[in-house]
C-alpha cells in the first residue's frame, strides 16, 4: 500500500546484487535505484515490471566496472593504487582510488590499505602520513559515503607526496628473523624488573643506567641479550629520518652511541 507495494514487480538476483554492491551501504541509493527502475521500465502485457541487471545498472547510473573483489581484477586494481601511491605519483593514485570507490569497493577496505602503506612505505621518513590515513579511516566510520571520498583522497594525497622509506618493515623483519635464533636468551640483569620483593637479592637491576641522569637523557648501555647484534634498524638519509640518522650518527661519534647504530 506504501512506495512500490502497488506495483507487480519482479527483480533478477543480479539485478538485486548489482543495486546492492553500487549503493555501498547507502539505504537510501538503494532504493532510489530500485524506485527509479520500477517507474522507468514499461510493464510486459500482464502489468508485470521484470527488472534486469542492467535496467538496474542504468538507474544505478554507475557503470559496471571490471572489479570482481574476489577476481584478479581487483587484486590488480588495488596493486596499481599501492604501487602509485608508493611511485609517488598522486594523479595516478588518485586514478585508481577513484576506480575503487566507482566500482562500490569497501571505503574501509580502502582505509585499511592507507594506514599500512603509510606506515610501510612512508614510515618515519614522515611520521605524519601515518596520522594522516588514521584520521582518513576515522572520517570513513564518522562522515561515511560519499563524504569520505575527500578525506581518503587527502590521504592519499599526502602519502604519494610523502618522502618515502621501508625502513620500518625492514627493521621490523630483521628483527622477527633475529628472534627466531635467539628467543631463549635471557634477559640481561641489569635490565630485570627490580620493583617486586626479593628482586633485589637476585640482582635485578643491578648497574642499570637511567638515562635520565645523564647529559641529554641518554648514556652508552647494551638493552639486547649477549650475542645479539643491534643492527635491525638503518634510517634514510632523506625526510625525518635524516634527523634520526644525525642523531644516531652523533651519539656514536660521541662514544655514546648504542652498538649497532
Amino acid at each position: 500500500e506504501r512506495g512500490l507495494g502497488n506495483l507487480k514487480i519482479t527483480i533478477e538476483p543480479e539485478a538485486l546484487t548489482h543495486i546492492a554492491r553500487t549503493a555501498n551501504g547507502d539505504a537510501r541509493a538503494a532504493l532510489n535505484a530500485l524506485e527509479l527502475a520500477a517507474i522507468t521500465t514499461t510493464p510486459a502485457a500482464d502489468n508485470t515490471i521484470h527488472i534486469t541487471k542492467e535496467i538496474a545498472a542504468e538507474c544505478s547510473q554507475q557503470r559496471v566496472l571490471l572489479y570482481d573483489k574476489d577476481g584478479d581484477n581487483h587484486f590488480d586494481t588495488v596493486s596499481a593504487f599501492i604501487k602509485s601511491m608508493r611511485g609517488s605519483d598522486p594523479d595516478a593514485a588518485l586514478y585508481w582510488l577513484a576506480r575503487m570507490l566507482h566500482a562500490g569497493e569497501d571505503p574501509k577496505f580502502i582505509a585499511r590499505r592507507l594506514l599500512v602503506h603509510a606506515a610501510e612505505d612512508v614510515g618515519l621518513a614522515d611520521p605524519r602520513a601515518l596520522l594522516v590515513a588514521q584520521a582518513a579511516a576515522y572520517a570513513v566510520d564518522f562522515v561515511g559515503m560519499p563524504e569520505a571520498r575527500i578525506p581518503l583522497a587527502e590521504a592519499v594525497l599526502y602519502i604519494a607526496t610523502a618522502p618515502k622509506s621501508n625502513s620500518v618493515v625492514v627493521a621490523i623483519d630483521k628483527s622477527l628473523e633475529a628472534v627466531k635464533e635467539t628467543a631463549g636468551k635471557g634477559v640481561p640483569v641489569h635490565l630485570r624488573d627490580s620493583h617486586y620483593k626479593g628482586a633485589a637479592a637476585l640482582g635485578h637491576g643491578k648497574g642499570y643506567k637511567y638515562p635520565h641522569d645523564y647529559p641529554g637523557g641518554y648514556v652508552q648501555q647494551e638493552y639486547l641479550p649477549p650475542g645479539v647484534a643491534g643492527d635491525f634498524y638503518s634510517p634514510k638519509g632523506y625526510g625525518y629520518e635524516r634527523v634520526i640518522k644525525e642523531r644516531l650518527e652523533e651519539w656514536k661519534q660521541q662514544g655514546n652511541g648504542r652498538q649497532g647504530c
